[in-house]
């Protein structure tokens, strides 16, 4: 995360060939707009890119129940491939001690000098019950490589301000970081093979360039870190995938690039990372405003497009952290205001990265301290106490979409189809969120802005089943539950109760076109999605 301190596989979908007509003036209260979609239209592919990888709290976290018992309902709603985490090397999870070593290690190393590595030096005890939980439940690490065992660390007080302070120092020996680096990979493919290691992303490290990393100069330092790591790791099996630079506000993509070709160093992928209130001056180096829709793709954007023009220019982008906020915003992250930020993300970074990491699934989550309160603006889609929030009914209803695309004109509208004919069409309404900040504002009271889409679609059975899931203020949003108690900031176990059978999604509606059409309604904020049957009769 970055407080600088200082859907697959899911059959069926919805509509071909949209093409936006008109747009009504705005009457009072009401946006209108007019969509006709044709089902013979031409497509695109459309992976489901936002959905393949998420973030969380630390690696320690993960051998938690309630981590588990998130991990397994996000994994449910999105199918998700892989979770990405940092400090796998912190002392917490105990991998690395030159000095625990006991008589009954000694007697090891003198049979095996494997066995003293293993047994000694180096423990991997809950490394492995971290990676078992995760794939026992359908999961891929995504390893980050971070952060500095104390007793490997050039400065032993170079310590994070998170609240578990980890050391963020660079090695005091490259010879002992390559050592450990070769025996941890050399473990894992023991454990679990090959062919399963081979499709994890390795990634050097976190936001070098902010005070993750302690290295002077920070730029040059890191590159030689991701040098020592990349080839270590090449040096185990040429088949793991490593990648970097990992940094914070869109930096140093096409630097690194340039820097890997020009030392001949392995790289498999490009990561980065960018928040939607990040500001402009820091990842564009400009002055200006950039609205928090539209800054995370611009972003991805720029990147891409130093990929492209860079020595490598067909490395694949990995976005590994991204979200509409860095900060806690509790009318951010914790409101229906995620349906049409993620939704406009979703359309706006297609085609541009083949993976972004949405940070973070769980709000098992301590980077700022103990959790005190269910919604504090949280990162993740459940929060404390296994509560779902309306993000995580946003991701549930946006993984319904297909994995063709059909273009469309609209900014607030998209359509796609999948392989069995049906078609999936997401429908929003954005407006920047409430209020920002750390204090919670209240939605204001009485009427607000609604959009009417009048949908045609063509090519379709003029009475084809329809299928519609809503996110917002009224749909699968536990905030409307919480306001109702008065926000306890202790929840009782009934309020708890209460609000985890709040917090679940609304139920879908059912209904069926008219003569080809559909007029849909979508509040201020709102997100709804819709699967369209194709109809065997198509007229």
């Amino acid at each position: 995360m970055k407080i600088p301190f200082s859907l697959r596989a899911v059959p069926i979908l919805l509509v071909a060939g949209l093409l936006l007509i008109a747009a009504e003036p705005a009457v009072r209260g009401q946006e209108k707009e007019h969509i006709t979609i044709d089902a013979h239209a031409q497509t695109t592919p459309f992976p489901h890119f936002w959905e393949q990888t998420f973030g969380s709290g630390r690696a320690i976290l993960a051998l938690r129940e309630s981590y588990r018992d998130d991990l397994s309902a996000v994994k449910q709603a999105t199918g998700f491939e892989s979770v990405r985490f940092h400090e796998i090397f912190s002392d917490e999870v105990g991998l690395y001690d030159p000095d625990r070593q006991s008589v009954q290690f000694a007697q090891m190393a003198k049979a095996s000098t494997a066995a003293a590595d293993n047994a000694g030096i180096y423990n991997f005890s809950y490394i492995d019950q971290i990676y078992d939980g995760l794939l026992e439940r359908g999961v891929r690490p995504f390893v980050e490589l971070s952060f500095m065992p104390k007793k490997l660390a050039a400065d032993p007080q170079k310590l994070h301000p998170f609240w578990d302070h980890p050391n963020v120092s660079p090695p005091a020996d490259y010879a002992r970081w390559d050592a450990m680096i070769q025996a941890f990979a050399k473990h894992l493919i023991e454990r679990y093979g090959i062919n399963e290691v081979s499709q994890w992303k390795f990634e050097v490290w976190n936001e070098p360039n902010l005070d993750f990393w302690g290295g002077n100069p920070r730029q040059k330092t890191y590159f030689e870190l991701y040098d020592h790591t990349a080839r270590a790791l090449k040096a185990v099996d040429k088949r793991l995938q490593v990648g970097g630079p990992s940094t914070a506000q869109a930096a140093w993509v096409g630097e690194f690039l340039k820097h890997c070709k020009d030392n001949n160093v392995p790289v498999d992928f490009a990561s980065t990372h960018v928040y939607g209130n990040d500001s402009v001056p820091d990842v564009f180096h400009r002055t200006g405003e950039i609205p928090r829709d539209k800054l995370v793709c611009m972003a991805v954007k720029k990147v891409h497009e130093e990929i492209v023009n860079s020595p490598y220019p067909q490395t694949p982008l990995i976005w590994s952290e991204y979200n509409a906020s860095y900060a806690n915003e509790p009318n951010v992250t914790d409101t229906a205001y995620m349906g049409p930020w993620m939704a406009t993300t979703i359309g706006q970074c297609d085609g541009l990265t083949q993976s972004m990491s949405y940070w973070s699934f769980s709000d098992v989550f301590d980077e700022q301290g103990v959790v005190r309160t269910p919604f504090y603006g949280g990162f993740g889609l459940i929060a404390a106490d296994n509560i779902p929030k309306p993000a995580f009914n946003v991701f549930a209803a946006l993984h319904e979409l297909g994995d063709r695309r059909i273009k469309l004109d609209s900014d607030d509208a998209l359509a796609t189809k999948a392989a069995d004919g049906t078609f999936a069409i997401a429908l929003w309404n954005y407006a920047p969120p409430d209020g920002t900040g750390a204090t919670y504002t209240p939605p204001p009271a009485g009427p607000r802005t609604t959009k009417t889409f009048s949908l045609r679609l063509e090519g379709v059975a003029k009475n084809a089943a329809v299928t519609l899931w809503r996110v917002d203020e009224e749909h699968g949003n536990v905030i409307k539950a919480f306001d109702a108690m008065g926000r306890p900031a202790t929840p009782s176990r009934e309020q708890i109760k209460t609000l985890q059978a709040a917090g679940k999604a609304s139920p879908s509606e059912h209904m069926h076109l008219a003569g080809g059409t559909l007029s849909v309604t979508v509040p201020q904020q709102g997100l709804v999605v819709l699967r369209v049957e194709s109809g065997k009769h198509a007229n």
